[in-house]
């Protein structure tokens, strides 16, 4: 479109309004007395000089509360306890390890089985290669079973 030609829009600004920040009036400072007047001391350094000051209380720790003595049957109960969870893993563990050496000989009786069959299978089967033993000629005894003597 040509710029002559584009309708004309109402422009309007906006400014922001400024939020009156709050007056901060200074708390009056109140000297405050101690309960009590420190007494002033006095050192003198050995090069001679003179330092003077308040003297200050050393801070002393809090007393150390001593721990409540453990009982001898609650450490025997507690032991007792840990023994018997381990006494019972132990024969979880045992009868566990019992049932996989079971089926372990149990799988090592099949496989010798199989084995063994088949090397028996694979001797009567074979043609070639037999020697020794007696061979038996199914035709013959036919025959010799149908014969008459007369």
């Amino acid at each position: 479109m040509h710029p002559n030609h584009t309708p004309q829009r109402s422009v309007e600004v906006h400014h922001p309004t400024p939020i009156p920040s709050p007056v901060v009036h200074p708390a009056p400072v109140v000297p405050v007395q101690p309960g009590h007047v420190p007494a002033v001391a006095s050192v003198v350094l050995p090069d001679g000089r003179v330092v003077t000051g308040y003297a200050i209380d050393a801070v002393r720790p809090e007393p150390v509360t001593t721990k409540p003595a453990v009982s001898r049957t609650a450490v025997n109960v507690a032991l007792g306890g840990v023994g018997f969870l381990a006494v019972c893993g132990g024969l979880l563990l045992l009868t566990s390890f019992i049932a996989a050496l079971t089926a372990f000989i149990g799988q090592l009786i099949i496989l010798a089985a199989v084995i063994f069959g088949s090397w028996i299978a694979v001797q009567v089967l074979s043609g070639s290669g037999h020697k020794g033993g007696t061979t038996v000629n199914i035709r013959r005894a036919v025959i010799k079973r149908n014969h008459f003597h007369g």
